[in-house]
């Protein structure tokens, strides 16, 4: 398994694949693409890490575009362009990662950390412009995902935080962005909205239940233990 340090330059991008075996012969898959998807500190990086430590090797995480985006020294101003430059390169980015993935065949499941349709939370323009100027439209992006798991953002009493060294968003404002997430996935057919809980582990545990139903029968014998971040 191989897991980005969570202190990296890249901050808290997470990659790499499940560190179980199964019962899979198969040396090439079609991959299917799940988006976990949610605003800031929804807990994403912490799901991310307890897929990794789950399931087996043919479940891979694309790390999130963003946070290697900025991580890398990307211009995070408040102008009109700096800000459309920035979502314009997170999506050519999120794309070429998928496209590795897809064309490798080597993993049954990818969980992306984000997806190409997350760009619209935090476009400056209209949706209209955002497909356009990355050459595409709303339904084929959405057409790219097998299904999308969203886990919603904590106000302040659940434990909304600034951990991530890249996070600048008060409380107020990503719960705002955790809205326009659920707007701009809502036409997709299979979404999974988890809701925050008192218990983050709980939380987490929904979110691993829905990534097994889209896993191969043979890769589904993992046993969640949320807390433990592991196999049972």
């Amino acid at each position: 398994m191989n897991t980005m340090p969570s202190q990296s330059k890249w901050s808290e991008s997470i990659w790499g694949s499940g560190s179980h075996s199964c019962e899979c012969q198969e040396q090439r898959h079609h991959p299917r693409l799940i988006v976990l998807t949610g605003g800031p500190s929804a807990g994403k990086t912490a799901v991310l890490e307890m897929i990794l430590k789950t399931f087996c090797s043919h479940v891979t995480i694309i790390p999130e575009a963003a946070s290697i985006i900025f991580g890398g020294g990307f211009f995070r101003r408040d102008s009109l362009p700096a800000r459309k430059g920035a979502q314009r390169a997170i999506f050519k980015v999120q794309r070429e990662l998928e496209q590795i993935v897809l064309e490798e065949k080597k993993a049954a499941v990818a969980i992306c950390d984000r997806g190409t349709v997350d760009g619209l939370a935090y476009w400056p323009e209209s949706e209209e412009t955002y497909w356009a100027e990355n050459g595409t439209t709303g339904e084929k992006e959405l057409s790219r995902y097998e299904a999308v798991i969203h886990l919603r953002t904590p106000d302040l009493a659940r434990g909304y935080n600034h951990d991530n060294p890249v996070r600048i968003e008060s409380a107020n404002e990503a719960m705002a962005i955790d809205q326009k997430l659920l707007s701009a996935w809502v036409s997709h057919p299979h979404r999974h909205l988890i809701e925050s809980q008192d218990d983050f582990f709980t939380k987490a545990r929904l979110a691993m239940e829905a990534v097994r139903t889209y896993l191969p029968t043979c890769c589904q014998n993992a046993k969640l233990n949320a807390k433990s971040g592991g196999k049972s």
